[in-house]
């Protein structure tokens, strides 16, 4: 169960963010402006905060500023009628983690709570455990039902990205850019190579597959 602070001014539509997130186990605790929320954060810790843009006073990029001050790991969703880039863009650049605009889905809410409570919690262990495989960041080891499994650090780099952001494909080059030196002679081949080898080496592991996109790369889906 997570702690999440709602900052919202409209009251029906707090009620019905608090609501809904109690119905998937989560604490839920409710300010009206970021004033009152500010005083929440001063007496409690939260896993996460739900943060309209358009509020009295100070509005949501000031009050995600002075989060982020405080407090740099804490994931934030603003949720807002402001559809437009430069309103994202500033959302981003004031430290947000997601975004999502009015009138919004709330199963695609609570997936996008749920997949950010998971990375932060990920971030914050450096540790991370699907099915029988845990994956450790620090030692970067990896340990398949019991059995350590030897890997290269850039095999360990590899499926760590994967599995912390399931169902998300990754483009050939995007792992290029972030895992080979770009000075170097690289060629989008390498990845297969390197996934393939993933697979054999982890094909024990109950948790997860991963599967290419045909077209553009690869992704880890959870069983």
């Amino acid at each position: 169960m997570a702690k999440i602070l709602v900052v919202e001014d409209d009251v029906q539509f707090n009620q019905i963010l608090q609501v809904i997130l109690k119905q998937h186990g989560h604490e839920v605790a409710t300010a009206m402006e970021p004033n009152e929320a500010y005083d929440s954060m001063y007496d409690h810790r939260f896993d996460l905060v739900l943060s309209d843009i358009m509020m009295p006073n100070i509005d949501g990029y000031e009050f995600a500023q002075t989060i982020r001050q405080t407090d740099p790991a804490i994931p934030i969703l603003f949720i807002t009628a402001r559809d437009d880039i430069a309103s994202k863009e500033k959302g981003f650049n004031s430290g947000i983690d997601d975004y999502m605009v009015k009138p919004i889905n709330f199963e695609e809410l609570i997936l996008r709570v749920n997949a950010l409570l998971r990375r932060s919690q990920i971030n914050k262990d450096n540790v991370l455990t699907i099915g029988n495989l845990t994956l450790d960041a620090e030692a970067v080891s990896a340990v398949v039902a019991g059995d350590e499994v030897s890997v290269t650090v850039r095999e360990f780099n590899i499926l760590y990205k994967l599995l912390s952001y399931p169902n998300h494909a990754f483009s050939r080059a995007e792992l290029i850019n972030e895992f080979w030196d770009l000075d170097g002679d690289t060629n989008l081949r390498a990845v297969d190579v390197y996934l393939s080898k993933l697979r054999d080496k982890f094909a024990a592991a109950d948790g997860f597959e991963l599967k290419t996109v045909h077209g553009l790369g690869y992704k880890a889906v959870l069983k």
